[in-house]
């Protein structure tokens, strides 16, 4: 049965098939393979079943919240403030861009959002300062994985919902995974620009700080509202990304008034794509992970890596290589519906905290948005510099060891994913 499963699943992917419709398909296969056609009835059933699901919501109303803020000029205010806190550092634009990311990962939760909104802005501005385009790209790719380990972070909500862990504990749990990467990109990115001599971008003004701070108060305002009412368990995450989207729509129509209603229908045609790709993917998955739990395919896997994983170390040693593997090759939301509800199980077997696992998971999957072949945010990047991808691959390097190191500290040190929970009071 898994020969047939991975063989239908390696095929379909040869051929070129969309990830979405090789999920369906394989569960299809193996479902008339070991059934008949006597349960066909269950596909319709588990797709509904898929997306039939209130935490769900929140992924197109964060994804509509973000277009919303970078259609309103959010993104273009955030970006003047880091410049005039962190641009007068040697290698400042890149500082700027690695902190802008991290000010953006509190808004949108998707990392190729960041790296579309961000890099519009700040690669051109970095090559003009003197950075090569192949270097500004690099580190706007790796900054921009940032994105979903900082809460909001949509990979989270789709891991929460599969694995019935609590969202806002694994929110909790990114936000020192998500500092601690951001801090070892800034030193690589000081390191090089050392090297390379990528100056500060320019003098500071006077009172510019603070000028430029009243200017993005209220986009600095949003993840404050957002987390701060998740974690104090004023409203659910499926809530906050409501109130996120109405926060945008207040801050763009009342307060900025740069948000023109000729604009909304871009926004919504954005948001109805991006959200429909992540909500086929959850749904069309559920056939497949019905029939691995019909087969007891999960617990067969859990039984043979259990048998010779010593300690809960080894698993996630082993686990997170795997994963890094798994992110070259394969689309994130994906690898998190079909890995989820197997590797799960026996991290919990094992001893292991959700949250901790939950955030090895979401990292590791996080940096194969970084590394080829697929890659997504390697290939927005390039398609926005419109540059090969040989050259940035090569400048990427030096981040992807910071990232490496901070997925070896996540896995190696439980205290990075579990101390915030705790002292929030969730259940570790």
């Amino acid at each position: 049965m898994i020969a047939l499963i991975l063989g239908t699943f390696t095929f379909l992917l040869l051929i070129g098939t969309p990830i979405a419709f090789v999920l369906g398909a394989v569960g299809l296969v193996v479902l008339v393979a070991t059934t008949g056609t006597n349960l066909l009835f269950l596909v319709a059933q588990q797709i509904f079943a898929g997306m039939n699901s209130f935490i769900l919501m929140a992924i197109p109303l964060f994804i509509l919240s973000g277009e919303l803020m970078n259609a309103v000029g959010i993104t273009e205010r955030i970006v003047k403030f880091t410049d005039a806190s962190l641009g007068r550092m040697k290698g400042g634009l890149g500082h700027v861009n690695i902190v802008a990311n991290i000010f953006f990962a509190g808004i949108s939760g998707a990392a190729v959002a960041d790296a579309a909104a961000l890099g519009a802005m700040l690669i051109p501005a970095m090559e003009k300062s003197g950075y090569s385009k192949s270097y500004s790209s690099a580190l706007t790719a790796a900054s921009a994985i940032i994105g979903p380990t900082i809460p909001p972070s949509i990979p989270m909500i789709i891991y929460g919902s599969i694995a019935n862990v609590s969202i806002a504990g694994l929110f909790a749990g990114g936000l020192l995974p998500g500092l601690l990467m951001g801090l070892l990109l800034m030193a690589a990115n000081y390191y090089i620009s050392s090297i390379r001599g990528y100056q500060a971008s320019r003098a500071s003004q006077k009172g510019e700080i603070w000028k430029t701070f009243k200017g993005a108060i209220l986009a600095l305002g949003m993840p404050v509202v957002i987390l701060g009412g998740i974690l104090s368990g004023i409203f659910t995450p499926t809530e906050a990304a409501g109130v996120a989207v109405a926060y945008a729509l207040i801050i763009g129509v009342l307060i900025y008034r740069t948000l023109k209603w000729e604009k909304t229908w871009e926004i919504l045609k954005k948001t109805v794509y991006s959200s429909g790709v992540a909500l086929l993917l959850v749904s069309v998955g559920g056939i497949l992970s019905w029939v691995l739990a019909y087969q007891q395919i999960p617990q067969l896997i859990a039984n043979t890596i259990l048998s010779f994983a010593g300690s809960k170390y080894v698993f996630l040693f082993i686990t997170a290589v795997f994963l890094l593997f798994v992110g070259c090759v394969m689309d994130l939301t994906a690898s998190i519906i079909i890995l989820a509800p197997i590797l799960a199980p026996i991290a919990i077997a094992l001893g292991i905290n959700p949250y901790h696992f939950g955030i090895t998971m979401v990292v590791a999957l996080n940096i194969g948005l970084n590394t080829p072949p697929v890659g997504a945010v390697l290939f927005v990047v390039a398609s926005i510099t419109d540059q090969k991808m040989e050259p940035i691959i090569k400048e990427i390097w030096p981040f992807l060891l910071c990232q490496f190191a901070t997925l070896a500290l996540v896995v190696f040190v439980p205290a990075i994913s579990v101390l915030i929970p705790k002292l929030l009071g969730f259940q570790v």
